[in-house]
């Protein structure tokens, strides 16, 4: 008589690529809100969590290399000062300017880690698809992009005022205090001149506003000095008014009198970094004003407002060249992925420089110059991501 024999279930490797990421061997059937819903918070998780990872080691570098360099300030400078007016200041400047490097630093090192523990393999065979991996990846860069804009354009610039009054008094003076031979439009049809402005007295030399009816001048205010003292305010002295009315003129002097003008030292004292003290509104009402009143030198501020907005789209253009190329296990292992994400997003940083002095020359407009490596590394990630989900 034959004994009955005892059978034992071997699972095989599809087995076990089923069940992955559940306790039980069928969740994805079951219960697949579910199984997606923790899938989502593990990316998530992990992508935000290697973000801020990133941003802490990088800090640290940062802090070394800053301190080396201004040196001499920190030691001749109150700690108080430097710490609490200039570094707190520094860092969140630091993750403005390079948050899409940290995004791509994170994707390449979170995403070669899965790949080389087989975990996107285990997904892809849970039938998942590639393209539903990308939607995790694709909310966490929008909530860097969206965090790193708010950053940018609102919370940052107050903070570049304190960081850039320390650099001005205790590293080096970039602050433009004189200007010569200044002319703007206060208003349609009203221009003013000043010889020469000194902002260490707010005192301008030589003044003369003149208002025009079309091209016929009307009248005329000149000036031997007018002194700035609030919004708006100015005060001339030893000044004269000329009024044309055809051939017919009337003129009237006196020794001091108050004026409202629409203008405002910074309007025509631009120093370096002035950009980066204003937020987008502040931004976009200057670039506005200045442009009304013939103002030339404000490449710089229109760069700047155009910057904010295309850093925004460079969180989802490399969070997908970062995936792309890190999502298959390659024979260099996760140091390969590293090397070759750090290529590119220096070289995505590079060009983004580069383009910028487009603008500043006048071969084409601050906007074009922005979005120029954005279209460009848009169809990189483009190519890059049709060939990986294949």
């Amino acid at each position: 008589m034959e004994q009955p024999v005892e059978t034992q279930n071997v699972a095989t490797p599809a087995d076990s690529a089923q069940s992955v990421g559940s306790a039980s061997s069928k969740p994805l059937k079951r219960y697949p809100w579910y199984y997606v819903k923790r899938f989502d918070r593990y990316i998530i998780k992990h992508f935000l969590g290697t973000f801020f990872f990133a941003i802490l080691l990088l800090f640290a570098i940062v802090v070394m290399f800053d301190i080396n360099e201004k040196l001499d300030a920190v030691l001749t400078a109150p700690w108080k000062a430097t710490v609490f007016q200039y570094f707190m200041n520094f860092l969140p400047f630091v993750l403005s300017q390079f948050s899409p490097l940290f995004t791509f630093i994170a994707v390449i090192f979170f995403t070669s880690r899965l790949a080389d523990r087989s975990e996107i393999i285990a997904m892809l065979s849970n039938g998942i698809s590639f393209y539903r991996l990308t939607v995790p990846y694709l909310f966490s860069a929008a909530v860097i992009a969206l965090g790193s804009y708010l950053l940018a354009a609102y919370i940052i610039p107050p903070a570049n005022i304190e960081r850039i009054a320390y650099t001005n008094k205790w590293v080096k003076n970039k602050e433009v205090i004189y200007g010569d031979n200044i002319q703007l439009q206060v208003k349609p049809g009203v221009m003013a001149y000043m010889s020469r402005y000194d902002n260490t007295t707010r005192s301008g030399f030589r003044f003369s506003l003149e208002e025009f009816d079309g091209t016929t001048l009307k009248s005329r205010l000149t000036a031997e000095t007018i002194k700035y003292d609030s919004v708006g305010l100015w005060t001339v002295r030893q000044y004269t008014i000329r009024d044309f009315n055809g051939l017919k003129e009337t003129m009237r002097s006196g020794s001091v009198m108050d004026t409202l003008l629409n203008i405002d030292p910074r309007d025509f004292l631009i120093s370096k970094n002035d950009e980066q003290t204003m937020t987008s509104p502040e931004l976009k009402d200057y670039i506005n004003k200045q442009k009304a009143r013939g103002v030339a030198n404000i490449k710089n501020f229109e760069i700047e407002y155009e910057r904010r907005i295309a850093m925004t789209a460079a969180a989802f253009i490399l969070t997908i060249i970062g995936l792309s190329l890190s999502s298959r296990k390659v024979r260099g292992g996760i140091g390969l992925n590293i090397g070759l994400g750090l290529l590119l997003s220096f070289s995505y940083i590079l060009f983004m420089t580069v383009t910028s002095t487009f603008a500043v020359s006048g071969y084409t407009s601050p906007r074009v110059a922005m979005w120029i490596p954005n279209f460009v590394y848009t169809i990189i990630a483009a190519v890059l991501y049709y060939r990986a989900s294949r």
